[in-house]
């Protein structure tokens, strides 16, 4: 089918270029973008682990048209949302979300305080840093400058829940060596991994040293895989 040929978005145009207006539209008309965002801002607010009953200042990396912001409000949270899109902040802003929103390139570093947010959550947006459309634009000096600007911005012991589509292994390697690097601690959990459609890779992050209490999210399992696992774990006794 054509539309399986088209590279992707990533591919096309620097995302402030790509995310234009009639692209951000689509996030405030189309039904199935709506929930494909939501149930995966849902999924990376769960892996922050936050306090029960407890109201926490959040930020939301790529936020765009404030889609996962809302779910932020939803859970009692304030959040912070910042993007490179202007059209897209403008539809956020068009439907009033509560965040405060910041016109800013992740890639030149978070322009926010020490140790501002609890907790940070980004959904199908730091991909993007993996990409160069111009000679100036460093991949790995920009990843680095967002995971070090992030570290700083999150206080000692928060957690950032990052959902992103890697293009292949390597940039998966890139992704995941360049928080590390930059001072984190946590890795990589994929959601149904066995499935071509519905598997989500999230990076999972934990800000300040260890912490002997910190563990990573389970991945979901479809119910044949977990079936599957369960069999293979039993036929070694």
């Amino acid at each position: 089918m054509a539309s399986s040929s088209k590279c992707r978005p990533e591919e096309q145009a620097p995302p402030d270029v790509f995310y234009n207006e009639s692209e951000a539209a689509k996030y405030l008309h189309s039904s199935r973008m709506i929930d494909i965002q939501t149930q995966m801002a849902e999924r990376a607010l769960e892996m922050l682990c936050l306090p029960e009953d407890e109201e926490c200042l959040l930020l939301d990396v790529g936020c765009g048209t404030g889609l996962s912001g809302e779910v932020l409000e939803e859970a009692g949270h304030q959040w912070v949302g910042c993007d490179i899109s202007r059209d897209m902040l403008n539809v956020a802003q068009s439907r009033e979300v509560e965040g405060d929103l910041c016109h800013h390139d992740m890639g030149c570093g978070l322009p926010f305080r020490q140790g501002m947010f609890d907790g940070a959550i980004s959904i199908s947006a730091v991909q993007w840093l993996c990409y160069s459309d111009r000679a100036e634009c460093n991949p790995r000096q920009r990843l680095l400058a967002f995971f070090q600007s992030l570290y700083k911005c999150l206080r000692r012991g928060g957690r950032a829940a990052l959902q992103f589509y890697p293009q292949d292994g390597d940039q998966l390697q890139l992704l995941t060596a360049s928080a590390m690097r930059a001072g984190f601690g946590g890795g990589l959990v994929v959601d149904f991994p066995h499935s071509s459609k519905a598997k989500k890779f999230f990076l999972v992050l934990l800000a300040g040293p260890p912490d002997p209490s910190f563990s990573m999210p389970q991945a979901r399992l479809h119910q044949h895989e977990r079936a599957a696992e369960a069999a293979a774990g039993g036929g070694g006794g």
